[in-house]
């Protein structure tokens, strides 16, 4: 079946987004624009048309990507399970992501990234925006779920979900660089410690 010009456009804007992710997880700030432009099947004519140059292209790759966190087994879970058993489906999760046989490349990915944004303000205000919206969006999923029989509010949720990112990202990385083995188990244990009203704070 045929494309129209409109679902071409975005299907050529997949292709270069995805390209960019990969030739940048490989190169970093060295990533070529006839390079990420031959990956896709496409020209950097059409880089150009679609984003406006290379720049603009990182800025959708960056926009793109945020994170490895998948809500969706937080948004399947009941609806009435306590904060502390959906921050054990969250760290469940992590865990699962760490020992992927393919999070070693996420993880590469995500240090080009760096290397790529700090060297660009625009960049690294759009990954900080990109950061934040994920916290805020992950804080909504908390945000209600009752801890010693109170529901929390918006922003302890917030707090929350800043707090267990921070956590689990140093645990999963940790486990990619076989520094530890890091068991389920224990990604459980410790994010659960995290639900205390110290790292909560005031309703």
């Amino acid at each position: 079946m045929r494309l129209t010009r409109a679902e071409s456009k975005v299907a050529n804007k997949r292709a270069l987004i995805d390209a960019a992710r990969e030739i940048v997880g490989k190169e970093g700030a060295r990533a070529r624009l006839e390079d990420i432009a031959d990956l896709a099947g496409l020209t950097t004519g059409a880089v150009y048309s679609l984003f406006g140059g290379k720049n603009g292209l990182m800025v959708a790759m960056v926009d793109d990507y945020v994170g490895p966190l998948d809500l969706q087994p937080i948004q399947d879970s009941e609806p009435g399970l306590t904060l502390e058993e959906v921050v054990a489906v969250i760290a469940r999760q992590y865990w699962q992501m760490s020992a992927d046989p393919e999070a070693a490349g996420q993880l590469l990915f995500e240090v080009r990234v760096m290397d790529l944004v700090l060297a660009d303000a625009e960049l690294l205000a759009k990954l900080n925006a990109g950061i934040n919206a994920a916290e805020v969006q992950l804080a909504a999923h908390l945000t209600g779920r009752e801890h010693d029989g109170t529901p929390i509010t918006r922003e302890q949720a917030v707090r929350l979900a800043r707090a267990l990112k921070a956590l689990l990202s140093g645990l999963g990385q940790a486990v990619v660089l076989g520094v530890h083995g890091g068991s389920e188990q224990y990604f459980v244990d410790v994010t659960q410690a995290l639900v205390t009203w110290q790292v909560l704070g005031p309703a």
